[in-house]
């Protein structure tokens, strides 16, 4: 077949759902209307560890609305069974309300369900607990880590000996939480022993498998509808406790139930960035030649589950070196487990790789770009795959010239505006290609209208509007004669919507089941004696505006509608599905890119303001430019929070979360966002998939924090290695 014109990929098209959000129309979980529906409310933990020892429910039971508590000493045990698939195997999860032991400040322990949502709460405020408490292991740095994972490369230590200049540094990142406007919601419905949740949740069938291991039902039986996600950011990448609270409450007083976390419980329901220590040595010659480095990094993760996430792999490909060895450790301790958050793993060890190649760049009086040119790597050294494609060198001349790299201070503290000290710094991100396996079902009716649906979702990126404009293209069709739907686990499934792959997957099943459905119709047209195609070779046959016609003669042919009317066809429907990468990989796949910040800093009080921060993404295939655009700024003020604002604070005395709330755990502001911009190579990467793209969502953080960090180094001469950067640091 004829390569298809292509008229919306790639146009700076506005959100296909965009009107439905800014008049309210686009419906979140909590937002269904589901008939006879109640409210239940949770009863967290006081204690950061121990046992309950009883639960007085006689005062709640008597509130005016409340129908039922839910607490371990009468809630029904449940089978936890292990589904294939399930997202969260048996064994590992928490289970609620199955015992009396509490894990973490917060555990859910009871449930309180009610007529009214006011009811539940005062009802919840009612329930006595009482505990034989147990001083919690909450702080990273007093507890025993778990055995390592280890990589290694040649010989680290006799590399760092012959080195002509050594580093030995310890970084300290606070732990994040992801803090979306939408809060996490369940409404949960029984119909016999078959399940439905509306869920707010980043993978539909994920959340299906789960629900279905917890309630011991086959997965068929259970349905799971997320249409619109409010923001998620990693935070509903599995499926947590309160979505089994709530599908239980159900179960048991025979209503649906709705269940919606407060902004307090979002800090201890559904997971985090975990904190770090990261240990870094590195060592190289004088003309700045990397020889040796050691990573050693440890994490907190639940003690009840195993959380980890991929920070080994910049450290093991970003720059050319011979001699590398990593130790990557999870430390159990009394919280709830951690999750990921954007750019998982790389947005960690971006800042203490690159703050350290910065410390390198000014010991040895280096420009901090030709350090990172000086150890660009041939191909990927910790798998000896070439890249697919790597254009980080030019992410660098490019931002170089448009940020005015030329202009930044050589020496650190020189440039000074009244009050404020001015820097400028720079810093390179990496971010894997991951590519998951998807479907897609695809139906052309006969109105010369299409629908297209998959189980995706669609937490702000624009999934809609980027698959609908795949879809317009490769059926010929207008974006209006498009209907995307996703979000329902009776759509053909996908994989999770995070890690960057919803595009590079969904939207390559997306592009099969369109191609095949247009196929249809050229075979029908080119055998149809009344079609003006017959005859002509399917292969010189293209579709454009609803219309098939002959690519150099676009006046011999005809539409959709009167093709299919003609043959009496009401539809053609194909299933689109992309297999996932190839195994073993032939090549090495990542997304680049080069960020550059500006900032100022009072010389007194230390006050640090980000004046403008450019990124240059080397992505592959840039599908909307215009949801790039919301992409990168969005990656950009992620990663200011990180450098700056963002820090749970954890009251070690009992695991309490001393700033579980927006008004004490600061994110940036419109007044904390400057001059934010972005740049895309041009290009694509046909070995990473069939639409050529290599993600852009988790990419687009990676590399601001240390940008930021560096900039500040520039401006004061005050190196900080903890994150985020405060005041009080820099005075």
């Amino acid at each position: 077949m004829s390569p298809q014109p292509q008229a919306a990929v790639g146009a700076p098209l506005s959100r296909v759902d965009g009107r439905l959000k800014v008049t309210g129309q686009a419906l979140y979980a909590a937002e269904f209307d589901v008939d006879g529906a109640v409210h239940a409310v949770i009863v967290d933990a006081s204690i950061g560890r121990g046992r309950i020892t009883g639960v007085d429910t006689r005062d709640a039971e008597a509130h005016r609305g409340v129908l039922r508590v839910i607490h371990h000493g009468n809630a029904p045990r449940l089978p936890y069974r292990d589904n294939s698939g399930s997202n969260n195997p048996a064994g590992r999860r928490l289970r609620v309300f199955q015992d009396n032991r509490v894990l973490f400040h917060g555990q859910p322990v009871a449930v309180v369900v009610a007529t009214t949502l006011e009811a539940a709460q005062h009802g919840a405020s009612l329930v006595k607990v009482s505990y034989d408490a147990e001083r919690p292991s909450t702080d990273l740095a007093e507890a025993e880590p778990g055995e390592p994972t280890t990589y290694a490369r040649g010989d680290a230590e006799a590399g760092l000996r012959s080195s002509d200049v050594r580093l030995e540094l310890t970084y300290h990142l606070a732990r994040n939480h992801h803090n979306p406007m939408e809060p996490h919601a369940t409404i949960a419905r029984w119909d016999g022993n078959r399940l439905t949740v509306w869920d707010k949740t980043q993978w539909v069938m994920g959340t299906r498998d789960e629900l279905a291991a917890v309630f011991g039902l086959p997965q068929d039986s259970v349905r799971v509808i997320s249409p619109f996600v409010g923001g998620g950011f990693g935070s509903g990448l599995r499926c947590w406790p309160h979505v089994a609270i709530a599908a239980l409450a159900a179960r048991e007083t025979g209503r649906p139930v709705k269940l919606v976390l407060s902004r307090k419980q979002m800090y201890f329901g559904v997971g985090f960035r975990p904190s770090y220590e990261y240990r870094l040595r590195l060592g190289s010659d004088r003309r700045g030649r990397l020889a040796a480095m050691v990573h050693e990094m440890d994490h907190e993760t639940s003690s009840y589950e195993t959380f980890v996430e991929g920070i080994l792999d910049p450290g093991r490909m970003l720059y050319s070196m011979p001699h590398v060895r990593q130790a990557y450790r999870t430390v159990p301790l009394d919280v709830n487990t951690p999750i990921w958050m954007r750019g998982p793993g790389p947005a960690t060890a971006s800042y203490v790789i690159e703050s350290a190649l910065d410390e390198l760049a000014n010991e040895l009086g280096i420009d901090p770009i030709e350090l990172r040119r000086r150890n660009e790597p041939a191909e990927d050294e910790s798998s000896g795959l070439p890249w697919s494609t790597r254009r980080l060198r030019e992410c660098y001349t490019v931002g170089a010239r448009e940020f005015g790299w030329d202009r930044r201070p050589t020496r650190p503290r020189s440039r000074r505006e009244g009050d404020w000290l001015i820097g400028m710094g720079m810093a390179a991100g990496v971010y894997h290609t991951a590519r998951m396996p998807a479907e897609a079902r695809v139906r052309l009716d006969a109105d010369g209208t299409a629908v297209v649906e998959t189980a995706s979702s669609d937490m702000g990126p624009g999934t809609y509007t980027s698959h609908t404009q795949v879809a317009a293209d490769a059926l010929g069709l207008t974006m209006r004669a498009v209907t995307f739907r996703l979000g329902d686990s009776l759509y053909p499934q996908t994989g999770p919507h995070g890690g960057s792959m919803t595009m590079a997957s969904v939207g390559s099943a997306v592009l099969d089941g369109c191609n095949r459905v247009r196929r249809q119709a050229i075979e029908l047209a080119v055998e149809d004696e009344q079609s003006p195609l017959y005859g002509v070779a399917a292969e010189d046959v293209v579709a454009r505006s609803g219309r098939l016609h002959v690519r150099n003669n676009p006046a011999r042919g005809e539409t959709y509608q009167r093709l299919l009317t003609r043959n009496n066809r009401s539809r053609l429907e194909a299933r689109g599905s992309y297999t996932g990468p190839p195994s073993p990989e032939r090549h090495s796949f990542h997304a680049y890119n080069a960020t550059f910040a500006e900032v100022a800093v009072d010389a007194t009080l230390g006050l640090v303001r980000v004046r403008r921060i450019l990124g240059v993404y080397d992505a592959g295939r840039i599908i909307s430019p215009k949801l790039a655009d919301s992409q990168a700024i969005g990656g950009m003020v992620g990663g200011i929070g990180q450098a700056l604002l963002e820090h749970t604070v954890t009251d070690h005395r009992d695991g309490r979360i001393v700033n579980a709330g927006l008004a004490d755990y600061l994110v940036p502001v419109n007044a904390d966002v400057p001059d934010l911009r972005a740049i895309y190579l041009e290009g694509e990467d046909m070995e990473a998939d069939p639409l050529g793209v290599k993600g852009l969502g988790e990419v687009v953080m990676v590399g601001v924090a240390p940008a930021i960090a560096n900039a500040v180094f520039n401006a004061t001469g005050r190196r900080v290695r903890d994150l985020p950067i405060t005041a009080e640091a820099l005075i």
